[in-house]
């Protein structure tokens, strides 16, 4: 995982994930509240979630072999696919399924309701920093785009998984908070059930939207449109070569790209003529888009009564 991948990120939620799993568990043992349950079984699934993140990004860096030969950059696409099902089964279903139970057979602990008040304060301020460290490490990667739209269109999964899960985490608290105080203020069980069907609801949601992402990154990407005007800007740099008939790029990674171009040239044109130009635009890529791991040029003599766009 590089910079831009988010590493930081993940180390941080993780940690922080991982200590407020705890202080929820302690919470719910003595208040028995469904809301706390759910919220703690959603901060040990974010912890395993982020684990899996750093796995996959540790396995996506060996070597490329004879039978992968363009690597395996795609596991951390795999990896952050694994933990959007986590967060759908692991965390949405249960706790919809608690909050039921709790609906039809209240239990509430008003004595020890202080303890999860405590705890799920103490839970959003940390939070609201892991959330801050992924803001901070996101900021560069998306530039000027909206946080909408950086998730929408990045082809990082580490960032975007993160940014997801503490957002849902930041407002999970909330409905647990809520939750809790309506059970003290009522005397009324109820809402605690409520809050964790909430809380279950909110989990689904975010795995909706991460499973839609990653499918579509799992599937295979094309580079971003700036990128391929990069490629283009390449390739019309150079006298001997002519119009672009079609390029074709697919992220095989986040950060490796193969590329297929198919370029006109001139009938006369030599041949030493082309191979030359072809190596000088294959290295400006690779110096205008770095993430260009793999290039391939094919030179065609370009006829207009051809159609060309499936060639």
């Amino acid at each position: 995982m590089s910079a831009g991948g988010g590493r930081k990120a993940v180390l941080a939620a993780m940690f922080a994930n991982a200590g407020i799993s705890v202080t929820k568990l302690v919470a719910f043992f003595f208040s028995g509240s469904a809301s706390m349950l759910s919220e703690a079984i959603h901060s040990i699934a974010d912890t395993l979630n982020q684990g899996l993140l750093l796995v996959g990004a540790s396995q996506a860096k060996r070597q490329v072999t004879a039978d992968r030969p363009f690597g395996y950059g795609r596991l951390r696409y795999i990896a952050a696919f694994v933990v959007a099902i986590v967060l759908f089964l692991g965390g949405g279903v249960f706790s919809m399924v608690e909050g039921v139970h709790k609906w039809q057979y209240p239990q509430f602990d008003a004595k020890a309701a202080w303890l999860p008040i405590v705890v799920l304060v103490v839970a959003l301020v940390l939070e609201s920093f892991s959330l801050r460290t992924a803001l901070v490490e996101a900021r560069e990667a998306r530039g000027d785009m909206s946080l909408a739209r950086f998730i929408r269109v990045t082809r990082q999964p580490e960032l975007p998984v993160v940014l997801l899960e503490d957002l849902g985490a930041l407002l999970g608290l909330v409905f647990a908070l809520a939750a809790v105080v309506l059970s003290l203020v009522t005397g009324d069980g109820r809402y605690d059930g409520a809050g964790a069907v909430a809380i279950g609801i909110l989990l689904v949601v975010v795995a909706v939207i991460l499973f839609i992402e990653l499918f579509s990154m799992l599937i295979g990407e094309s580079a971003l449109p700036e990128l391929e005007s990069a490629i283009h800007q390449a390739v019309k740099r150079h006298r001997f070569l002519g119009d672009v008939i079609h390029l074709r790029t697919a992220h095989m990674g986040p950060e490796e790209l193969l590329v297929g171009i198919k370029v006109a040239v001139d009938p006369q044109s030599l041949s030493i003529d082309v191979a030359r130009a072809v190596d000088e635009v294959e290295a400006e890529i690779r110096q205008q888009v770095p993430i260009a791991r793999w290039i391939y040029i094919e030179t065609d003599v370009l006829d207009p009564t051809r159609v060309t766009a499936t060639d």
